[in-house]
Order: structure tokens, then C-alpha cells, then sequence
């Protein structure tokens, strides 16, 4: 059974990376400033990990299925009503970025970084959102 002090905990997680991210990143710098991409990277990193967490530990306990990636779990939650297909889409999205920081798969994007940064940190609270309006 999941732990819903563990949870919350993380869902907390994800806001505060976004908060730090909203008050302390400054994305005009991300093209010169090693620290500053790195600071930007491996906060979307924990936040996006955070995501997985609480995604995964909902899937198991629901019993939504088994996936074979972490990317699934957001099309099973999809599956079971409690995200939108387009959020499940770009979490999906957010969890391959993170794949390929922590990995190195490749070379990260900086275009994709500033992305994230100015347009998508809302999708990371609507995510909170929707599982904390969990029955």
C-alpha cells in the first residue's frame, strides 16, 4: 500500500522545485553560465523524478497496470481518468529530458531546458493538482 505521508511529501517536492526554479533561475543565462544550467537541469531532474515517484507509487496502488517504462505510468493514469492526455503528453516528454540528463544519452538540448523553464513548469503543478484530487 503506498504511503500517503511519502506522497505527499513528494508532491510537495515537485512545488518547491518549481517555486526555486521560478525565483532563482534565470534562463537568459543558460547559454553562458555552466552553473546556471546545471542548477536548472538538476532541479527539473528532481522535480521530474519526483513526478515518476508519486505516478508510479499511484499506479501500484491502484492496480492500473504494469508498465514497461516509466513514461507509461502517465498513459495509465491517462487510462484511469486522472490526467488529461495532453499533461500525460508532456510529462512523457519530461520524463525522456530527464532520462537523457541522468543518463546522458545525449547531449541535453538547451533549447529544450529553456523550454521547460518558460512554458511548462504549469504542467508540473497540474500534475500535483490532479493527484492530490485523488478519491
Amino acid at each position: 500500500m503506498t504511503d500517503p505521508a511519502l506522497v505527499a511529501k513528494k508532491l510537495a517536492l515537485i512545488k518547491t522545485c518549481v517555486q526555486e526554479l521560478r525565483s532563482l533561475a534565470r534562463p537568459e543565462a543558460l547559454r553562458t553560465d555552466v552553473r546556471e544550467q546545471r542548477f536548472v537541469e538538476h532541479t527539473l531532474q528532481i522535480a521530474i523524478q519526483a513526478a515518476l515517484d508519486v505516478a508510479s507509487h499511484v499506479v501500484s496502488d491502484d492496480r492500473l497496470g504494469e508498465p514497461e517504462t516509466n513514461r507509461e505510468l502517465f498513459g495509465l493514469l491517462v487510462n484511469a481518468g486522472r490526467l488529461s492526455p495532453s499533461l500525460a503528453a508532456t510529462l512523457r516528454d519530461m520524463a525522456g529530458f530527464r532520462n537523457v540528463v541522468v543518463h546522458g544519452y545525449q547531449d541535453v538540448d538547451l533549447g529544450v531546458v529553456e523550454d521547460v523553464l518558460r512554458n511548462h513548469l504549469d504542467d508540473l503543478l497540474a500534475f500535483v493538482t490532479a493527484i492530490r484530487r485523488r478519491p
